[in-house]
């Protein structure tokens, strides 16, 4: 392989074949950098010693498949490249050929790259060329490899579900596909294996994961996809303890290998009403401070309307303290209100804390008390900028959650190379959906719940999330395995039970014949890879993904099909459907 040669092959005969990255004549010597999966390395066309490969060079053109056969030599003195792998050698080559002549390429295949996501996309064999686009697909394929290792080590047997099954309420909407054979009825694709792994404890494996493709019809963002990749995990006889303390051991192993990080176990546990107070979020950043604080009481009859009217109408002031900040401008601290309101509050008070002065669009409407308990319940000290936010508990949460991300970012309080997991515990078992109007399972309808109250507004679910650095990286739960306990927790869901039946009745039946005790967890290797390589954005790491419309660029899909494909599934599409559909 191009990338793979060293000192130790000087003087070896070897047989190259790559892409040509960069063509260069130097004095009539045409130097050719040729690249393939593993490297580049330069290859040297002289015309005194090779004519007719010399010739051939001449006329290479960027991205052209070529062969190229030659001798494996040390570089002169002071030609070194200390920054390639194989800077310090050259293959002099006597012959080359031309597999395949390459047009033009639309944006350069270099390491930097400056063309934008549509183009990439939409030549994704070119983009995937880039050597840093080589390493992610490799680094997800030893992350995968470290993966299957653990799992096979912990006693636990790979088993494939199928890719076309019911479909069942799991959160989001589902892909559906037309049977031919069976007109009018509809596959889902899965957008998890949750029934078929309960099934596999039932069925007696004991202990069952998968990597496995999932597929979600939602809105979509930097870490969402249509389809993704998930480690998908069950186990019997299990506990919380057990599930996580597999896991930690997982990511430990596959940290050390990928990245050479040596990680704490166990991980700390954070429950879920703690999060929400502390961070406004379920999926934490513990690697800076800035915690929340609540100063509702503070602000309780204040003359100041704007809090006093919130708090009385059963609202929450909370805010926290950013260390050194006060010195901001004056336009940048107007700039946090609209980047709070953006992520929608009604507003935002910033007071800078500074040489023992106050500095605030707001400062004469607050009494000394209140100053004195905003300085003593966020921490603030001199040099130290408040922002205070006053609104539904929920929507404060949300808004200081991302101001808070925001100002470490900008304060640079994120450290490098650390990682901060966590699990989330103890969450909600149910969840109020407006649009429904009615209660919904926060995970799904087989999660355990974590004692006897099953009151839909209180109740508890035996369920975990590990986050890492701000990203949920998976979730799980133990299972409900009591016939029981299932149906309180259909009828807290308002099902009654012919529809938990129509729903769900292959693994009900499965339950009436013995169902041990279980549990588990899954994970979006998509994000973790994400994590791994050091991105923010999982289409940069996934080899051919789709664009936030849910478009894929390299072949055009979603497109339209042909009226007798559509006969054929006895389907017809409505007038105004034909009018929307793109061209093709």
């Amino acid at each position: 392989m191009c990338g793979g040669l060293g000192l130790e092959h000087a003087g070896e005969r070897v047989a190259l074949c790559g892409w040509v990255a960069t063509t260069r004549d130097h004095g009539g010597v045409i130097f050719v950098d040729l690249r393939d999966r593993e490297g580049e390395v330069q290859v040297v066309a002289h015309p005194d010693d090779a004519a007719e490969a010399h010739e051939v060079a001449q006329r290479l053109k960027s991205e052209s498949v070529v062969r190229a056969v030659g001798t494996v030599r040390p570089r002169p003195e002071g030609t070194v490249n200390p920054d390639l792998p194989t800077g310090q050698v050259e293959v002099a080559v006597d012959e080359i050929e031309v597999l395949s002549e390459a047009d033009t390429p639309p944006f350069p295949v270099e390491e930097r790259i400056t063309a934008d996501e549509p183009l990439r996309l939409r030549h994704r064999y070119l983009d995937l060329r880039r050597p840093q686009m080589t390493r992610v697909l490799r680094l997800r394929h030893e992350a995968f490899r470290a993966i299957r290792r653990h799992m096979e080590r912990n006693g636990f047997v790979e088993v494939e579900t199928p890719m076309l099954t019911r479909s069942t309420p799991e959160g989001a909407r589902d892909f559906l596909v037309p049977s031919r054979l069976q007109r009018g009825a509809f596959y889902a694709l899965p957008q998890s294996p949750q029934l078929f792994k309960q099934i596999l404890m039932v069925s007696g494996l004991d202990r069952y994961y998968q990597i496995v493709r999932c597929f979600r019809d939602e809105d979509l963002r930097a870490d969402r996809q249509p389809e993704f990749t998930q480690l998908d995990v069950e186990l019997s006889f299990t506990d919380e303890a057990e599930v996580q303390g597999l896991v930690e051991g997982l990511l430990a192993e596959v940290w050390e290998e990928i990245l050479g990080a040596s990680i704490a176990t166990p991980f700390s546990r954070l429950a879920y009403d703690d999060a929400m107070e502390r961070y406004g979020t379920d999926k934490p950043d513990l690697r800076y401070g800035m915690e929340l604080a609540d100063l509702t009481e503070a602000f309780r009859g204040s003359g100041f309307n704007a809090f006093a009217q919130v708090v009385g109408g059963g609202g929450v002031v909370k805010g926290l303290a950013a260390p050194g900040a006060a010195g901001w401008s004056r336009k940048d601290l107007d700039g946090l209100v609209v980047e709070a309101q953006a992520r929608g509050a009604g507003g935002l008070v910033w007071i800078a804390l500074a040489g023992g002065e106050v500095r605030s669009p707001v400062a004469k409407f607050l009494s000394e008390e209140e100053l004195t308990a905003t300085r003593s319940v966020t921490g603030a000290g001199d040099g130290d900028l408040v922002l205070l936010v006053a609104d539904a508990p929920a929507r404060a949460g949300t808004v200081l959650d991302g101001m808070r991300r925001l100002m470490a970012d900008r304060l640079d309080l994120i450290p490098d190379g650390e990682w901060a997991f966590v699990w989330i515990t103890e969450p909600p078992l149910f969840e109020w959906a407006e649009e429904d109007e009615r209660w919904v399972s926060v995970h799904h309808p087989f999660t355990s719940p974590a004692g006897d109250d099953l009151d839909p507004a209180t109740a508890r679910a035996r369920a975990y999330d590990v986050v890492l650095n701000g990203w949920e990286l998976g979730g799980g739960s133990i299972r409900i395995h009591r016939p029981e306990i299932q149906r309180k927790v259909f009828e807290a869901l308002g099902l009654a039970p012919d529809e938990a039946e129509e729903r769900f009745g292959f693994l009900l039946e499965a339950f009436r014949y013995g169902v041990p005790p279980h549990g588990g967890i899954a994970f979006g290797l998509d994000r973790l890879t994400m994590l791994l390589a050091g991105m923010d954005n999982i289409r940069e790491v996934i080899a051919f993904p789709k664009t936030q419309s849910g478009a894929d660029l390299l072949t055009g899909a979603p497109a339209p099909v042909s009226e007798r494909q559509l006969r054929e599934l006895g389907l017809r599409l409505l007038e105004e459907t034909k009018e929307r559909r793109p061209p093709g």
